[in-house]
């Protein structure tokens, strides 16, 4: 099954309390400060768009790549209603992360909502890492969040329940985890009800998410293998340490 296939109509609905502007500005404090220089930026793994808009809304060329059609065809008709300042700064493709290839190179890369962790064998992250190996310009820097191992091992992950509705539809989202302990991964089994407010016609999705937590001697040995270097890592969003209690970090490196 395709990995946010069927619910990518519903996929900023059930995100819409994510804190996307924030995490916006986070990504462009970060480039301020390792890459101030830095225009052009490639998003692997960018979604529905809405991270590489507001990027682009802060004077930054971006180019964002994703596997689903169907979240694509939501960007390209976000990218259909912004101004056209904006919207020039902008340009989507379909492309798996691990084998896109494009003769453009870039200042920076990101790849942000974990879209590292999805990327679950040895194999599929040297992959990545090569897509970012031939991309990034000399001196470009590489932002990307996962997983933390140490985190997910001492707060495993539970079942979770998240509900929420708009206008039209009300969704119940059921999360059911199961850990595969010597692979370093969990299977995120979601169970999605939704509801048509004006039909009562219920609709049942179930999609299984596979990922992969990460630990940082591992994040070293691919770094060392494509020759970059560790500039920093901390909490998303924030500037703690990690530990046991920080599921999401982030790594920025340098070619």
């Amino acid at each position: 099954m395709n990995v946010f296939g069927n619910y990518a109509r519903y996929y900023d609905l059930l995100y819409r309390d994510k804190d996307y502007v924030g995490e916006a500005q986070f990504i462009r404090q970060l480039l301020q400060i390792h890459a101030s220089d830095a225009i052009s930026i490639l998003e692997l793994g960018c979604g529905t768009g809405l991270h590489a808009v507001l990027l682009a809304k802060e004077g930054y060329q971006v180019h964002g790549v994703d596997i689903s059609t169907q979240m694509l065809e939501i960007s390209q008709s976000r990218l259909a209603q912004l101004p056209l300042d904006i919207a020039s700064r902008l340009k989507f493709s379909q492309g798996d992360i691990r084998l896109f290839r494009t003769k453009q190179q870039f200042d920076a890369i990101v790849s942000l909502f974990h879209v590292v962790s999805y990327q679950t064998t040895n194999k599929a992250l040297q992959a990545t890492f090569a897509t970012v190996k031939s991309h990034l310009k000399p001196g470009g820097v590489f932002i990307f969040d996962a997983w933390y191992g140490p985190a997910v091992l001492s707060d495993r992950p539970t079942t979770r329940i998240k509900r929420l509705e708009d206008e039209e539809v009300t969704i119940t989202r059921i999360a059911e985890p199961v850990m595969y302990a010597n692979e370093n991964l969990v299977d995120v089994n979601y169970q999605i009800f939704i509801k048509d407010k004006n039909s009562g016609v219920l609709e049942e999705l179930q999609e299984t998410h596979c990922m992969r937590y990460l630990f940082k001697p591992e994040i070293e040995l691919l770094l060392q293998q494509f020759q970059m270097e560790l500039l920093e890592y901390r909490e998303w969003m924030s500037d703690r340490e990690p530990g046991f209690d920080t599921w999401g970090v982030y790594f920025v490196v340098r070619i």
